[in-house]
């Protein structure tokens, strides 16, 4: 397999969770929605460090901002945090369990709200609701599946 096609797979599945961060849910569920984006950056950074990472993290986030409405740059800036912190530890976070996989999950997502509001109140004068971290617990309980998905996805295509 060409190294351009194993890429090219990777950015399908990151275009996927762009959809899916975008698609319409009533409003009631908008509050619970995980933050598919960043899932996907974080496992691929995990599985493949070389070729997903801080960059591909920016670009990413940039996408996500130009596509919710938020100010330019600051979903970009919180994926790169999270992107390079995961990309300075992935051969501790890979020897990990699932529970403990998913428990850090959640610390990455907290800390990514957390650079959200921060950034946001910053810019805009936004105020904190507890309502802001939901997709911090759904993206906990949503990682054991993604995980599983993109691991099969990245094994029965030899994305390497």
């Amino acid at each position: 397999m060409r190294p351009a096609q194993g890429l090219g797979y990777i950015y399908l599945s990151l275009l996927a969770a762009l959809l899916l961060t975008i698609i319409p849910l009533p409003y009631q569920m908008t509050l619970f929605r995980p933050d598919w984006a960043l899932l996907v950056i974080i496992y691929w950074t995990l599985a493949l460090p070389r070729r997903v990472s801080i960059g591909t993290a920016f670009v990413v986030g940039f996408l996500t901002d130009i596509l919710v409405g938020t100010v330019l740059g600051v979903n970009a800036l919180a994926f790169s945090v999270v992107s390079f912190i995961v990309a300075a530890n992935y051969l501790k976070i890979r020897n990990f369990s699932m529970l403990q996989q998913a428990l850090l999950v959640a610390m990455f997502l907290a800390l990514y709200q957390l650079l959200l509001f921060w950034l946001s109140h910053f810019l805009t004068g936004v105020n904190f609701r507890p309502g802001y971290l939901w997709p911090v617990l759904t993206g906990m309980l949503a990682w054991p599946w993604l995980f599983w998905l993109l691991r099969r996805y990245r094994r029965q295509l030899k994305i390497q």
